[in-house]
């Protein structure tokens, strides 16, 4: 449970004024000491994060965050912290003991996000009659009467969390889903570079073996120097080969033609993203002209080191494909520009490290700003003329984009 990766989990952010019992509430749903808890307004500073088993959802992050009414310079950048969480929350504990102006904006914010929202109504000890319930319901269907230090109404709160959870969290949206039945073979394509992890692969190539042997499938795993010999070992071809999209021209080269080919990347596009709207922002990589600007945003914020992919392969590539000088913006972790406005192109990584929330949410937001997206694989299979292969197992949701160029990059 505590080794299943964040961005799998439920993201269950907890909301409400400074001192209406945020913190109290999450330590009697824990049921241990998780976040400090004083009499004093603005106690909770940071967003706190806490991991746990939530059945029959299972694994959770709670995310525990300053009160929205924080006031002063540094309770603004509290509250400007408190904000991000939304980005992230794919479900919301609203914590109150009124029903005032500021849950009311707040359950309208996260409507517009299509959260659901559990309102657990705090304090009842020190409240009389039901008024702050009965308007909590006429504007939510989950509302709950608690009390944290008593524990008063934790079980109905349970209760109310599990039945507004994101059907796909019940369900378990899987990665290969559709893709992979019992007895298929998948092969997988890892090349092993100075990034990666010592003694370790990557987080994608985990997760999709992973997620291969849950479906009941066989997986190989290979680098792309033994690829061609490992192919020519098998006595039937596999279903499907997944590389690393780094190595995606050397290794549309060794598997023939009519075994599937996909890389890693894209099948994250599909499970943490939009696979139609990242496939029609990899089109948009026509559209580039000399001092354009393009974000290159990943999700991890790992040690960069020589020729690394983001800060430099796709740069390169870009350039040469277009022909054009363009300028790049690098960010990574959570940073994300406040205005997008000036981008021209937004290239993602595939977002292994974020839950499905936070990619949509970025997603979204260069929606509203008519800024095109699309993630490292398929702006790489677009860039080495591959890119309708690369979709090809992905019929169920072809692109609405049209490949323009077909040379390759060396």
């Amino acid at each position: 449970m505590f080794t299943t990766p964040r961005g799998l989990r439920l993201h269950i952010g907890i909301f409400g004024r400074r001192n209406v019992g945020k913190s109290s509430v999450l330590n009697a749903l824990l049921n241990q000491t998780v976040s400090i808890v004083s009499d004093v307004a603005g106690t909770t500073t940071d967003p706190v994060e806490k991991v746990m088993e939530f059945k029959p959802i299972g694994p959770v992050v709670f995310i525990d965050t300053a009160g929205i009414d924080d006031v002063g310079a540094l309770g603004q950048a509290r509250v400007q912290q408190t904000m991000k969480v939304i980005d992230r929350t794919e479900l919301a504990l609203l914590v109150t003991d009124a029903w005032l102006d500021y849950e009311r904006q707040l359950l309208t914010l996260l409507r517009a996000r299509n959260i659901p929202v559990v309102i657990a109504a705090n304090k009842a000890d020190v409240r009389s009659g039901t008024e702050l319930e009965d308007a909590a319901r006429g504007d939510c269907e989950h509302v709950v009467t608690t009390d944290a230090l008593s524990r008063k109404g934790l079980d109905d709160l349970r209760r109310a969390i599990i039945g507004a959870a994101p059907p796909e969290f019940l369900a378990k949206q899987t990665i290969v889903g559709g893709l992979v039945k019992p007895g298929d073979l998948v092969v997988l394509v890892t090349p092993i570079d100075l990034e990666a992890p010592k003694g370790r692969l990557i987080l994608p190539q985990v997760q999709v073996l992973r997620d291969v042997l849950d479906h009941h499938g066989y997986a190989l795993v290979v680098k792309e120097s033994e690829l061609a010999e490992a192919l020519a070992r098998l006595k039937e071809p596999p279903v499907l080969v997944v590389t690393d999209s780094q190595a995606f021209e050397q290794v549309s080269r060794i598997v023939p033609p009519e075994i599937p080919l996909t890389s890693f990347s894209i099948l994250f596009a599909r499970f943490k993203g939009d696979l139609t709207r990242l496939a029609d922002g990899a089109a948009a990589i026509e559209n580039l002209r000399s001092g354009d600007k393009v974000l290159i945003a990943e999700a991890c914020t790992h040690h960069p080191v020589k020729d690394d992919i983001g800060r430099e392969k796709i740069p390169r590539w870009l350039q040469k494909y277009t022909g054009c000088n363009l300028d790049f913006t690098i960010v990574a972790g959570r940073d994300w520009p406040e205005d997008l406005s000036g981008y021209k192109l937004i290239v993602h990584c595939a977002a292994c490290v974020f839950n499905r929330q936070e990619m949509i949410t970025r997603i979204e937001k260069a929606r509203a700003a008519g800024i095109p997206v699309t993630n490292y694989g398929m702006a790489i299979s677009y860039m080495h003329g591959i890119f309708e292969r690369a979709m090809q197992p992905f019929t169920e949701l072809r692109p609405t984009g049209e490949q323009g160029r077909t040379c390759r990059i060396a």
